[in-house]
């Protein structure tokens, strides 16, 4: 009532309601996209990608923090690295947000919770993942309304569950959002996969608002692609699949996928393998990424494949080997790209609306999956050592490094200011 006293008016009808609904319209290059049969070229897509990409990013701190790996490294850059302690040289994973962490089959069926999207890994600094994944829990927590002492708790407990995991391998106890999550990909058959991705069990992809037709010059090189050894070997790794079972492509289109793929060529491809029988894992879904360069600095003392697909690879198998198993380098059309097999029970952890204790429970767990990750790659001094790195530092009220606290605060409030602004210049735009 006392807003609308002072002229605010909050109905759908308002000022600020009519602009929430120009938010909410698609625009016609995205109308356009969604009509099948109506797919841009090559030429027009990266306009249509970049309008989608704004619109995702503007919906939520969270959405705007997991969308600019850019900007967070600009920051790094400009500002922090001297101040962050520098740990053992290790494959991180570059981009360590909540929806990068997840349940991931291996070839044998067997699920595990590890990182899920290496697209920026390099060797470099473990500090860089802990900040990136702090920053994270902070936005996800400013999004449940949770109060500013409960993030500070959030990252106590996130390098509580890090240190564990540097000194015995041994996860922190699953959350529940972990519990749930686990229990639906254990569940998870082809058709799931299928109905999520597809939607529709006939064998092929429906060209609409989440695919595109590939051109020619786009379709040949990746029929050719498939007939190359390393790709059919990938094809069949999956142990119920014969090593000799024909492959046969079905379809493929341009896959409309998230922010971090702007620009980069991304194709889905529907194979066939066998006698086409599900349940003997007769068809199989391939998710081509082109593979650009990464933003997270590399230490330069270390070297890594200069290739990027080879690079993500390398990674992928020292911090995620159920993932890094089922992925192989290539080129399609001279460019480097990634092949991996999509399984029914690779899925990510969302974490919504959620209250102190199980926030504080999620931290501790995802940290010690990432701190898993990191100590699989470290002798036992090296671990030994940064585990008393990480313990120095800390603040008297805070049982966390003051180097963490004060980089998340830090890019907290970038972000903050940043994803305002995005969001203004986006209305704008609409």
């Amino acid at each position: 009532m006392r807003a609308a006293a002072s002229g605010v008016n909050l109905s759908p009808t308002g000022a600020f309601g009519q602009q929430r609904a120009r938010l909410a319209r698609p625009s016609a290059e995205t109308w356009m996209s969604a009509q099948p049969g109506n797919s841009p070229s090559p030429r027009q897509r990266l306009a249509i990608l970049r309008r989608r990409r704004d619109e995702k990013m503007a919906r939520s701190v969270h959405a705007y923090v997991r969308g600019s790996t850019v900007q967070f490294y600009d920051w790094l850059r400009e500002t922090h690295r001297r101040r962050l302690p520098e740990g053992p040289s290790v494959w991180i994973c570059g981009d360590c947000h909540v929806g990068n962490l997840g349940p991931i089959a291996d070839c044998g069926g067997a699920i595990d919770i590890q990182i899920r999207d290496l697209d920026q890994t390099v060797i470099g600094n473990p500090a860089h993942d802990l900040i990136r994944l702090g920053l994270s829990l902070a936005a996800v927590a400013r999004g449940a309304d949770l109060p500013g002492v409960t993030t500070a708790h959030m990252l106590e407990e996130m390098i509580r569950g890090y240190e564990e995991a540097l000194a015995d391998d041994r996860g922190a106890p699953e959350p529940d959002a972990v519990k749930i999550v686990r229990k639906q990909a254990v569940g998870r058959k082809w058709r799931h996969l299928v109905k999520e991705r597809l939607a529709d069990l006939k064998p092929s992809i429906p060209l609409g608002s989440h695919f595109w037709a590939l051109s020619d010059e786009e379709r040949q090189a990746v029929e050719t692609l498939f007939q190359a050894p390393a790709a059919r070997k990938l094809v069949t790794s999956l142990s119920s699949r014969d090593d000799d079972a024909p492959v046969e492509l079905l379809d493929a289109a341009y896959w409309i996928k998230g922010c971090s793929s702007l620009g980069l060529l991304r194709v889905a491809v529907l194979l066939g393998v066998g006698d086409l029988d599900p349940r003997n894992g007769g068809f199989c879904l391939i998710d081509i990424k082109e593979a650009g360069e990464a933003a997270a600095p590399a230490a330069p003392d270390r070297r890594m494949p200069r290739d990027d697909a080879r690079r993500v690879v390398q990674g992928a198998r020292r911090l995620s080997p159920n993932l890094g198993d089922r992925m192989v380098a290539a080129r399609l059309l001279g460019r480097p790209a990634v092949l991996r097999e999509l399984l029914p029970q690779d899925l990510k952890i969302e974490i919504g609306q959620f209250g102190r204790a199980e926030a504080m429970r999620s931290a501790r767990y995802l940290a010690s999956v990432v701190g898993a990750a990191h100590a699989r790659q470290m002798s036992r001094s090296d671990r030994r050592a940064w585990g008393l790195e990480l313990g120095r530092h800390h603040a008297a009220n805070l049982d966390a490094p003051s180097w963490l606290w004060s980089s998340v605060v830090e890019l907290a409030a970038r972000h903050e200011a940043g994803y305002l602004e995005h969001c203004r210049r986006y209305a704008l735009a609409a």
